[in-house]
């Protein structure tokens, strides 16, 4: 091989000059390079994916975050203690004697002849039917009942029946057959606003639980200062099963309850 030539060669082509360069050596050696190459990429690649996979993973969790629920147990003071230094108190005044009923007493009529009957005797005519026979002249009832009447509480009026109490305390306070903060967690759906925003926050919920057990009347006592958490706790609470009614003197009641329900992106 001349010098110029060998100057424009690749040391392969001297290596192999007046050999069979078809044979896998030369191959391989003149394809080092790039195989070199596209190993190192593949490795960095890797490298890359392997550093960035906890952002990743980061990224993905936070987008199935859940709402988390606590749930605040309300307990029963203890009764204060009885003070044995204070007077006892007034007994109750006795009750009015009964009414004393009007006795009457039966004399057999006797039976006289007309001429026998004195004028003093002699029965009053009854008065007209049209005239109301009182102290005031005034028009009748029609029906037969005296207007005056109606006017009086208690004779002719009925007074609506007063509308239950609701307790905040009760001897026996309302109680859920089921797991509460399991139904919370279940059915507590995190608005896409709130989530998007990044809003976290607890709101305290007050119920009554009737005397069937059903849930009415929750309101917010206590703001989580976003309105769209206030509306999915209120939607929650409203729409849950019975509870077990709470008794008073055992006797089913209305009673108020109250439950924080704290919300928070993880």
């Amino acid at each position: 091989m001349d010098i110029n030539k060998i100057l424009k060669s690749d040391y392969l082509d001297i290596l192999f000059e007046g050999r069979n360069k078809t044979y896998g050596g030369y191959e391989l050696r003149k394809n080092y390079p790039k195989r070199l190459r596209n190993s190192l990429v593949a490795l960095l690649v890797v490298i890359g994916v392997l550093i960035a996979w906890p952002l990743i993973a980061g990224f993905v969790n936070k987008k199935a975050a859940k709402p988390v629920v606590s749930i605040k147990e309300v307990t029963l003071a203890e009764p204060p203690p009885i003070d044995k230094t204070k007077p006892p108190p007034p007994p109750p005044p006795p009750a009015p004697p009964p009414p004393v009923k009007p006795t009457v007493k039966f004399t057999p009529p006797v039976i006289k002849k007309d001429e026998e009957v004195k004028e003093d005797e002699k029965p009053t005519p009854p008065p007209d039917d049209k005239v109301a026979v009182g102290l005031v002249t005034a028009k009748g009832d029609p029906n037969g009942i005296d207007p005056g009447l109606m006017d009086k509480p208690g004779n002719g009026q009925v007074e609506a029946p007063a509308a239950p109490a609701i307790f905040k305390f009760v001897e026996q306070m309302p109680k859920s057959p089921y797991d509460w903060p399991g139904y919370l967690s279940t059915h507590l759906r995190y608005p896409d606003d709130a989530r998007e925003s990044g809003s976290e926050g607890r709101s305290i919920i007050e119920f009554v639980v009737n005397e069937d057990g059903s849930i009415s009347g929750a309101r917010v006592v206590r703001s989580s200062g976003s309105s769209s958490l206030d509306a999915e706790a209120i939607r929650v609470v409203s729409s849950a099963p019975k509870w077990n009614a709470g008794k008073q003197q055992g006797k089913a009641v209305k009673v108020y309850f109250t439950v924080p329900i704290t919300f928070k992106l993880e």
